[in-house]
């Protein structure tokens, strides 16, 4: 088994918990390459929410009971699918007693049916693991030990691959090269910053005790997990494995966010999320207020950007257009003078002025968003 590489990068040097990770910020600790052993490191529970998926279960449950160093059980919790999904997750169970089956009677969504199935969890450590994903070989291996070795993180996660529904599954990276550990409240800031989600969800590894605390998803449409995740990284340190990929992720028009989810949706959706996580426990929290004020300009300034984006490609016709127009924004003059502009520069003709200023913004914006993916590529984050 490979060496692996200890990065510790303090965003705030003071915390306790890692006053002996390491010497200086952005210090590399080499650590010792772990001998070749069959012993277990570490349980985990692995919560599969399931409606409609018969197709992909099989794969999705054999992902999990095929990890190496951990011992693993797997709770598939179907919504009342009204294919051959509990046909499928019970003959898994037959035919392994790792796997076990909670049915719904009714549909009750998809929060309800993760939060059912943690409360079954039984691993010192969880995952979530949509019925469409699959974790890569040695994904729990790999989050368990950093966990192991960071008795602070509470969540781990690393780089999923996003493949297409009917393409062959993509090859996956298996060698962790280094770790990042973020104090968690420092981490929540920075998410604040950008005011977007930068985890997929099945390459996540939760400590349970930490979940436990916390409690469980909450009861939103679009952003449960974004919520979920955010709230654990209040009240402790957040992982990440670099070199390897976490887990597969399902891309197929058939998914909730690509049925129902635009840039208006999007929109309203992370700011209820982050409206959800500053009036539970995080809020009172010292650097919370700040925080969620941070967030709240991030998101209006963002609501501002789609509508003059939507101005330059389609002149402010569009439907998507109306609907970002009916969002909140605070109620501030720089906010109130910008939307005016924009809605002043849709109601006039465009003359060659305008065209070329909308191409040169056009191309500002997608250089951006090209220079964040590659860093969250490397990273885990959009922003160094």
């Amino acid at each position: 088994m490979s060496t692996e590489t200890a990065v510790i990068y303090h965003r705030t040097l003071s915390l306790p918990t890692h006053r002996n990770a390491a010497a200086l910020p952005g210090t590399e600790r080499p650590l010792a390459a772990p001998a070749e052993t069959t012993e277990v490191i570490g349980t985990v529970t692995v919560v599969i929410p399931c409606f409609n998926y018969a197709r992909f279960l099989h794969g999705a449950v054999t992902s999990v009971l095929s990890q190496d160093e951990v011992e693993v059980d797997v709770v598939v919790v179907d919504d009342c699918s009204t294919d051959d999904s509990v046909q499928v997750a019970e003959g898994l169970a037959a035919a392994d007693d790792r796997v076990r089956v909670v049915r719904h009677a009714r549909n009750l969504g998809a929060v309800q049916t993760f939060n059912d199935g943690l409360a079954e969890a039984r691993g010192e450590f969880l995952v979530r693991l949509d019925a469409d994903d699959l974790l890569t070989p040695g994904s729990l291996a790999r989050a368990v030990r950093l966990a192991r070795r960071f008795p602070s993180v509470g969540l781990v996660y690393g780089h999923p691959v996003h493949f297409m529904d009917g393409q062959q599954l993509p090859p996956a990276r298996d060698r962790a090269t280094s770790w990042t550990v973020w104090p968690g409240a420092s981490w929540v800031q920075e998410r604040c910053a950008d005011g977007r989600n930068v985890i997929t969800s099945a390459e996540v590894l939760m400590r349970r005790s930490v979940v436990d605390r916390v409690g469980g998803q909450r009861d939103l449409a679009h952003t449960h997990d974004m919520e979920m995740w955010l709230r654990l990284a209040s009240f402790s340190d957040v992982g990440y494995v670099h070199g390897a990929d976490q887990a597969w992720h399902r891309d197929h028009p058939a998914s909730l966010s690509a049925r129902e989810v635009d840039i208006a949706v999007d929109l309203a959706e992370r700011r209820l999320a982050f409206s959800t996580l500053f009036a539970g426990a995080v809020g009172s929290l010292p650097w919370a207020a700040e925080a969620c004020r941070t967030v709240r300009d991030r998101l209006d300034r963002e609501t501002l950007e789609s509508l003059s984006h939507e101005v330059d490609a389609n002149g402010g016709s569009s439907p998507v257009f109306a609907r970002l127009l009916e969002l909140e924004l605070t109620p501030t003059r720089r906010n109130l003078t910008s939307r005016d502009r924009i809605l002043r520069r849709a109601a006039r003709s465009r003359g060659p002025a305008d065209r070329a200023m909308s191409l040169s913004r056009r191309a500002v914006a997608r250089f951006r968003r090209e220079r964040e993916f590659r860093n969250w590529h490397q990273n885990g984050v959009y922003s160094r």
